[in-house]
């Protein structure tokens, strides 16, 4: 059963308080008018609790903005782009990154750009440039839960190689603080295929700030490089905005709980405002922090992925680089949402 403003309520009770559900809780179908982004497709969602959130559904059906009660959430970047303005080689990457709440990387690579074999593999590979197709919205009520859910497929295929279709589901409800991604990466094509996955979850100014704490349960935390070793000791403290800040990136090896569940949190507790990444370990084993305090770009992403970023070929040299047999899929749910000191 719902809460909303503090009570519960049966759907006889909103049913008879509304004209349409759309007014306490929806999805929306809109299309950006203007700029680099024009014609980008995407699905509007509030669930009447104070939590809103955007999904870009011709950018791999990622999550852009977020809010709750008017508080952002998601760090965003003016890059944003279409599909077609994708530059695949080295970083380019980067040209129509326009940050948001959750971005796909993957489906068979990600990282930094590197060669493998006769392969050249640009940032974070190419499924978050890729537009959604079968997309289905249903708004409903089943028993006492008014359920929205957003589903669509994403095919990364190329002649001679990957031919992966990315299934996903993102289901919320009425009154939520949080939303659920149910992933299924599908090998449709009749050769072994590399597969590497991470979700680029990327939280923003108010969540980050140098009031702000991250909060996750790790064994062992190491330095990506020279950069993230000077700043290990305070790795879980945000500095204030700096100019020419050196990214630093940190690699966790966390604790599951006993559900098997990861959980990561960035608090602002002087704001009671905090934001969360909690997805199965056995399924994302690695989780990366990426710090980046620069004037501008101040954001803190959390990176649940199938692997710590090592080169692809050295994967492959290792004989630890997954691969999807034909036929062969593989399931990832990954939950993000708000913290605050009213819903824990």
């Amino acid at each position: 059963m719902p809460l909303l403003f503090n009570r519960h309520f049966t759907p006889d009770d909103l049913r008879r308080l509304t004209g349409t559900m759309d007014q306490l809780a929806g999805v929306r179908l809109v299309e950006y008018a203007d700029g680099k982004a024009r014609g980008l497709r995407a699905a509007e969602v509030w669930t009447g609790s104070g939590f809103r959130f955007t999904v870009w559904l011709d950018r791999g059906m990622d999550i852009g903005p977020a809010e709750f009660a008017g508080k952002p959430l998601a760090w965003l970047h003016p890059a944003l782009g279409t599909p077609g303005q994708f530059e695949p080689e080295q970083s380019g990457w980067v040209r129509t990154f326009g940050g948001g709440l959750m971005t796909t990387c993957g489906l068979t690579f990600f990282g930094q750009p590197e060669q493998d074999g006769a392969e050249s593999l640009g940032l974070h590979g190419r499924i978050s440039h890729i537009p959604a197709q079968n997309v289905r919205v249903t708004t409903e009520w089943q028993g006492d839960d008014y359920v929205l859910v957003i589903e669509g497929e994403v095919r990364q295929s190329v002649l001679f190689g990957e031919n992966f279709l990315l299934t996903r589901r993102i289901t919320t409800r009425l009154g939520a603080t949080s939303f659920r991604v149910e992933d299924c990466v599908h090998n449709d094509g009749f050769r072994a295929t590399p597969h590497m996955l991470l979700y680029h979850c990327n939280f923003g100014f108010p969540v980050v700030s140098p009031d702000s704490e991250l909060i996750v349960n790790s064994e062992a935390v190491r330095p990506r490089d020279a950069a993230a070793e000077r700043g290990m000791v305070t790795h879980t403290r945000f500095d204030p905005p700096t100019p020419d800040y050196a990214e630093q990136v940190f690699f966790h090896h966390p604790r599951a709980d006993e559900a098997g569940y990861v959980t990561a949190s960035i608090v602002n507790r002087p704001l009671d405002l905090g934001a969360f990444v909690r997805y199965r370990a056995a399924q994302l084993p690695a989780l990366a922090q990426w710090k980046m305090m620069g004037a501008g770009d101040y954001v803190c992403a959390l990176e649940p992925a199938t692997n710590h970023e090592t080169p692809r070929a050295k994967l492959r040299e290792q004989g630890r680089l997954k691969m999807l047999a034909p036929g062969e899929q593989v399931n990832y749910v990954l939950e993000m949402g708000v913290n605050t000191a009213a819903n824990g």
